[in-house]
């Protein structure tokens, strides 16, 4: 997905961090909230990776 190894620890606990908010504020499965996120992630790095942002 295009996360720097050196951070991928920091960003997994991260990740699960706001997916349990998400799942206390918005009543959405761990599961749901997690695959949001990850989707994000994912269009982020790509941006980044072509120069957009």
């Amino acid at each position: 997905m295009g996360c720097p190894q050196e951070k991928s620890l920091e960003m997994a606990a991260q990740l699960d961090k706001r997916a349990q908010q998400m799942v206390e504020q918005k009543g959405t499965s761990y599961e749901q909230a997690l695959a949001h996120l990850l989707s994000l992630m994912k269009q982020g790095w790509a941006a980044k990776e072509k120069g957009w942002t």
